[in-house]
C-alpha cells in the first residue's frame, strides 16, 4: 500500500505551560492529515534530543520555535516530499541523514520528533482507523493502568524535596474507568488529608500536583495512604516513585540531598530500600544520577520489592538500554519518545525491551500538548502501566478519556493485569 507525502506545513504553537512548541502538519495525496508536536519535560537528561529553540530574549524569553518551523518547512519537508507515508522508517531515517549529528542538534529534535509524528498519524488517518489500532495492527486487548503524579517534590520557599513524583497506581480492578474513578477519588481525599497536616490547603505545584509538604518522603507516602485508606482502596491503589536524582546530585561531592542531609549513593540505595519494605511501591525510577550505571546495578540488585526504571540513565536511546539490559542497571525504562526524537527508534527500544525481559512505561511530559502521541503508544503496545500526571488540568484529563475511549471502542478489552509484575 502507498501513499504519497503531498505536503509538510509548520507553526509555532504553546504547550501546556505556555512554552512555544513547533507542529507540523503533513498532508498525503490521498488527502490524509496528520499533526504532531514534541513535548518538552521539565526534568530533562542531559542525554536527550536537542530542542531547537530560537534563543530570542524579546519573545517568550527566548523559547520560540521559528527556526525550528522553519527547518521543518525548507530542509525537512522538500527531503520528505514523495514519500511513502507508510513507510515511516524511511521517513525518520531519511530525516537522521539530513541532520547529521548524534543529538538531532542541526534540526532539532522537537522538529524532527514533531514530524515523525506527524507522519505516523497521517498512516494511520489513511488508512481510516486510530492511531493506537495502527501501532497494534489489531483490536487491542487491554489498556495500561495509569499511574498518577500525585505530590509534586522539588524546591520550594520553605523545604526541598528530593523525590521529584509521588505516583498512586490503582491496580485492583480489571476496569479502566474504575481505577480512574479511584484515583480521582484519592486525589481528592487527598486534599483534605493534606488540609488537616498542614493546618491550611496544600498549594498546586507546577506539574498540578499538591506540593510537597515535606521534605521527608515517608511522611509524604504515609499521608497518601491514609487517603487511599479513607477511600476504603487499601490494597486495590499501590505507590511509585520518580525521584529524579539527577536535579538534586552534587557531582563535585558525589552526594545527593535527601530530608536536608547529603547521602552518598550506597546510603540513597539502602534509604529506598528501607521505603520498599514499608510500602507497596510499583517502581522506583530514576533513583540516581543519570551517569551512574555502577550505582544502578547495585539498587537492581537490592532492591527486590519493587521495579527499578531508568528514564535519564536511558532516554529511550536503543543504546543505552542495551547496555542497561547487559550491565543489569535496570529492570525497564520510562518510553518518552521525543527524548531520541523520532517514532521508530522509540519503538526500537521498546521492542529490545519486550524481546529482553524489560518493561516499558510510557509517559507524558510536564510540557505537553492535548493530543500526546504517547497514549497511542500506550495503547497501542498493550504495556501494563504508564505515567500520567495529576487528575487534574485539560491535557492531562484528555489522557484518561482517551484510555477509557480506547477501551470502550474495542470488544472485549480490560484494564492489564499488572499483579504478575508487582514485587511486594
Amino acid at each position: 500500500m502507498e501513499d504519497r507525502i503531498a505536503s509538510v506545513r509548520a507553526q509555532q504553537i504553546i504547550d501546556c505551560k505556555c512554552r512555544p512548541a513547533v507542529e507540523v502538519e503533513i498532508r498525503t495525496e490521498s488527502g490524509a492529515i496528520g499533526r504532531g508536536a514534541a513535548p518538552t519535560g521539565t526534568s530533562v537528561g542531559m542525554h536527550e534530543a536537542f530542542v531547537l529553540r530560537d534563543g530570542n530574549s524579546a519573545s517568550y524569553k527566548g523559547l520560540g520555535v521559528h527556526k525550528a518551523v522553519d527547518k521543518a518547512v525548507n530542509v525537512i519537508g522538500p527531503a520528505l516530499i514523495g514519500m511513502n507515508v507508510f513507510d515511516q522508517r524511511a521517513i525518520d531515517h531519511r530525516m537522521i541523514e539530513l541532520d547529521g549529528t548524534p543529538d538531532k542538534h542541526n534540526l532539532g529534535g522537537n522538529t524532527i520528533y514533531s514530524t515523525s509524528i506527524a507522519a505516523f498519524r497521517a498512516a494511520a488517518d489513511a488508512r481510516r482507523i486510530p492511531l493506537y489500532k495502527y501501532i497494534a495492527g489489531r483490536e487491542i486487548r487491554t489498556v495500561p493502568v495509569p499511574c498518577f503524579n500525585v505530590v509534586n517534590g522539588g524546591r520550594y520557599e520553605t523545604l526541598t524535596q528530593a523525590f521529584n513524583e509521588f505516583l498512586i497506581v490503582p491496580y485492583g480492578t480489571d476496569s479502566v474507568d474504575l481505577a480512574v474513578e479511584m484515583a480521582v477519588a484519592v486525589f481528592q481525599q487527598l486534599a483534605e488529608v493534606l488540609t488537616k497536616h498542614l493546618g491550611c490547603k496544600p498549594q498546586i505545584a507546577s506539574s498540578y500536583g499538591y506540593a510537597a509538604p515535606s521534605d521527608d518522603p515517608e511522611v509524604i507516602l504515609s499521608l497518601m495512604q491514609q487517603a487511599i485508606d479513607a477511600c476504603g482502596y487499601t490494597g486495590r491503589v499501590a505507590f511509585a516513585l520518580d525521584c529524579a536524582s539527577s536535579e538534586m546530585y552534587d557531582r563535585d561531592a558525589g552526594t545527593y540531598l535527601l530530608k536536608g542531609n547529603h547521602v552518598s549513593a550506597d546510603e540513597l540505595i539502602a534509604y529506598a530500600k528501607g521505603l520498599t519494605d514499608k510500602f507497596d511501591l510499583v517502581f522506583v525510577e530514576d533513583l540516581l544520577d543519570e551517569n551512574d550505571w555502577d550505582g544502578y546495578s547495585k539498587a537492581t540488585k537490592e532492591l527486590t520489592r519493587t521495579i527499578v526504571l531508568g528514564d535519564d540513565l536511558i532516554v529511550t536511546n536503543p543504546a543505552l538500554l542495551k547496555r542497561a539490559y547487559e550491565t543489569h542497571a535496570v529492570d525497564g525504562f520510562i518510553l518518552k519518545p521525543n527524548q531520541v526524537g523520532t517514532i521508530s527508534e522509540a519503538i526500537d527500544a521498546h521492542r529490545f525491551a519486550s524481546q529482553h525481559g524489560m518493561i516499558s512505561v510510557p509517559s507524558g511530559r510536564s510540557g505537553g500538548v492535548v493530543d500526546d502521541v504517547v497514549m497511542d503508544f500506550s495503547v497501542g503496545l498493550e504495556v501494563p502501566f504508564q505515567k500520567n500526571g495529576a487528575p487534574r488540568s485539560g491535557e492531562r484529563i484528555e489522557k484518561l478519556n482517551f484510555l477509557m475511549r480506547a477501551n470502550a471502542a474495542s470488544p472485549g478489552c480490560r484494564l492489564f493485569d499488572i499483579k504478575p509484575l508487582l514485587r511486594f
